[in-house]
């Protein structure tokens, strides 16, 4: 997670004069989804296996406030880089990439609980 987190922070320092990317239509909206996607799958391995399996959505709902945290944070960073600015536009591509994982976890939780269900109480 901290690694993602170094490697986002670095990306963000880059001044805009020195990005050399392609002129393709919302490229930076996908590199945000993808790169923030890649956050959360790595937020995911932070809680203990007992509460991802306790709590699903609670896991899910924090680990989308995490990695929205962080994207405002990093906007915040960016704005103090020559030739870069704070998008609100790429804070949303940040959270639907978190949004994306949790859904896609949630998703295979569910269906390993469903072939294993818990054992009754008694």
């Amino acid at each position: 997670m901290l690694a993602v987190m170094g490697l986002i922070f670095f990306l963000s320092h880059q001044p805009g004069d020195e990005l050399e990317l392609p002129t393709l239509p919302f490229l930076d909206k996908v590199a945000h989804f993808l790169i923030y996607g890649l956050l959360a799958l790595t937020v995911l391995w932070v809680p203990s296996e007992r509460f991802k399996h306790t709590r699903p959505m609670t896991t899910c709902v924090i680990v989308v406030f995490v990695c929205l945290g962080y994207g405002v944070a990093d906007e915040f960073h960016q704005s103090f880089i020559p030739g870069r600015f704070a998008s609100g536009g790429d804070v949303v591509a940040d959270g639907i990439g978190a949004v994306a994982i949790c859904f896609l976890w949630f998703r295979r939780w569910a269906a390993i609980q469903e072939r294993n269900p818990p054992p009754p109480t008694t």
